[in-house]
């Protein structure tokens, strides 16, 4: 279903073709949110075949695998925030673009995040534990991969076979739904609203067409 056609949740903002890729939760209301908070979280997908996901080791979502980022400071934009969030969490720096936008609104709390989120197919440096994170290459299994993707890249190391695969189930709830929209490289945007127990209650994403 095409964008022109589709109503976008409040807080979502794109001009270009969209698909509908997945909704849920319609029987709640979309949380209300006074403010907006910027945020950045960055993915180094290898070939293709692998990514780079960071151990939470504390603060909000620890214990959970991710991208690297943080907040976009004062006087960034999210690009130049994307890259330093990415040096100081996994040491490493990398020519990284941003591939979507995500809307998160959690019940309860009166500022909604706004997250760009970037990837890049290549890396420079040593990747490096830290205080915050512990970086770890993930196999990307076949549900998450497009069909087909002739753009490829050159591998640094680890053959993704021998690799764990990405750890959904250690994951935020909705990574399963735009993750995949990020491996096809089709630009995503998406909404989802959590209760106090961090479960999703409502949720919509979309993408460009394939």
């Amino acid at each position: 279903m095409a964008s022109n056609q589709v109503q976008l949740p409040p807080g979502l903002k794109y001009d270009g073709p969209l698909v509908e890729e997945a909704t849920g939760g319609s029987e709640n209301d979309w949380v209300q949110y006074d403010k907006v908070k910027e945020y950045t979280n960055a993915f180094v997908i290898i070939n293709d075949q692998k990514v780079l996901l960071g151990l939470k080791k504390r603060g909000f979502g620890m214990g959970l695998w991710n991208g690297f980022g943080g907040k976009v400071d004062p006087g960034e934009t999210p690009a130049q925030a994307a890259v330093r969030e990415l040096e100081e969490e996994a040491g490493i720096t990398a020519p990284l673009k941003q591939c979507g936008t995500l809307f998160f609104v959690v019940d309860g709390v009166d500022t909604a995040f706004n997250i760009s989120i970037f990837s890049a197919y290549e890396y420079q440096g040593t990747i490096t534990e830290t205080d915050e994170m512990r970086p770890e290459w993930f196999s990307v299994q076949h549900k998450l991969l497009p069909p087909r993707n002739p753009l490829t890249t050159i591998d640094h190391g680890e053959k993704p076979e021998e690799l764990p695969p990405v750890p959904l189930d250690k994951m935020w709830a909705d990574d399963e739904f735009w993750m995949p929209l990020m491996f096809a490289r089709r630009y995503f945007v998406g909404r989802a609203d959590f209760g106090p127990d961090n479960k999703m209650r409502r949720w919509w994403f979309g993408a460009t067409p394939a």
